[in-house]
């Protein structure tokens, strides 16, 4: 018995994934990393990572999005590594600088 040419390509197609970077990651990117899981459900693998990762989240970033819904308190500051931009798909820097090696 064959499979259907639906389930084959289903089975080969893997999901997309976006890198959202900024320097401490604590901020912008924990945001607009909060929005896209938000906004994809599910659908898009989110990362998102600094140059320079805080210790911790900035609680206003945590309170804004808390007023739109999203929860982003389970997040904490990733570094950014060769591997982690190597693995997405999409690589968005938002504010990096110089500061940003990649």
């Amino acid at each position: 018995m064959t499979t259907p040419l639906s389930s084959q390509h289903a089975a080969t197609v893997t999901q997309p994934s976006v890198l959202f970077v900024c320097v401490h990651n604590a901020g912008r990117s924990q945001m607009a990393a909060g929005y896209l899981r938000a906004l994809s459900q599910g659908n898009i693998e989110v990362r998102s990572a600094g140059s320079a990762p805080a210790e911790q989240l900035n609680p206003v970033a945590v309170a804004a999005m808390a007023e739109e819904g999203i929860d982003i308190t389970a997040a904490t500051p990733q570094i950014l590594t060769p591997e982690t931009v190597q693995v997405s798909d999409v690589v968005i820097t938002m504010g990096c600088g110089d500061v940003c090696p990649i």
